[in-house]
């Protein structure tokens, strides 16, 4: 079996799938990865023969997780590095090293599964948006605060601005204008994320022309997938992952 994991900003997401299928047998998301190793224990499901890992965290917090993965599960642990080119998509970044790799590996699993122009927006910490071209060139993109960053600037700036994680639970129901500041807060950073994705795919027709694929991945995804023309895949990093370390 195989262990894969995305060491995001704020939590490492995971998940097992068959080695032989690439069938999903478990995932899960922790804050550490000791957290991990003891979910799997818990969970029983066998011996990890390989892991594979893609992380946007510094080096010293990423090899800090590969160290006690490596020593408790025993086995390699192989991370993806930044290149230039892959699986027939070229980095167009100018400084191709800064690209973040999450990035670079949700670019490659869209290329990949359209063959074609694709326009890949991660809706996580940060809402990523960019747009590859059908022959395979990463054209650029975009980086802009997202739903929890939105929130989170208006509570720390905003002082009347207070609501309990109840409030801000119940305020989600529609999308009508709030009638208390935490269903104007909460239904307000929506509305600016999903008119900001609706504007990203308007514009990309101008770049990329009218024959182009929407993928929407990311912890956020949801708040998007019901738009017209948008193909909601959760697990978009994780197939680039594979692609990156086959």
């Amino acid at each position: 079996m195989i262990l894969e994991l995305d060491c995001g900003n704020s939590f490492v997401k995971w998940r097992v799938i068959s080695a032989a299928s690439g069938a999903l047998i478990t995932d899960g998301i922790a804050t550490q990865a000791i957290d991990i190793v003891r979910d799997l224990l818990d969970r029983n499901i066998g011996e990890i023969t390989r892991c594979r890992l893609v992380s946007v965290r510094n080096d010293v917090e990423t090899t800090a997780i590969m160290g006690v993965l490596s020593e408790s599960l025993k086995v390699n642990v192989s991370r993806v590095t930044p290149v230039e080119r892959a699986a027939g998509v070229v980095n167009g970044y100018r400084d191709p090293l800064r690209l973040g790799l999450d990035r670079w590996l949700a670019i490659l699993a869209a290329h990949d599964m359209c063959r074609g122009a694709c326009l890949v927006i991660d809706l996580g910490t940060a809402i990523t948006v960019d747009l590859v071209a059908a022959n395979g060139a990463h054209l650029g993109g975009y980086i802009a605060p997202g739903t929890a960053l939105l929130r989170g600037q208006l509570l720390t700036h905003t002082r009347r601005i207070q609501y309990d994680a109840a409030e801000a639970a119940l305020a989600l129901g529609d999308l009508s204008p709030g009638r208390s500041t935490a269903e104007a807060v909460e239904r307000g950073c929506l509305v600016m994320v999903r008119s900001y994705v609706s504007s990203q795919i308007t514009s990309a027709k101008g770049v990329l022309g009218d024959d182009f694929t929407v993928y929407v991945t990311g912890g956020d995804a949801a708040l998007a997938a019901d738009l017209r023309s948008v193909r909601c895949v959760p697990d978009l990093v994780f197939r680039g992952l594979a692609i990156a370390c086959p």
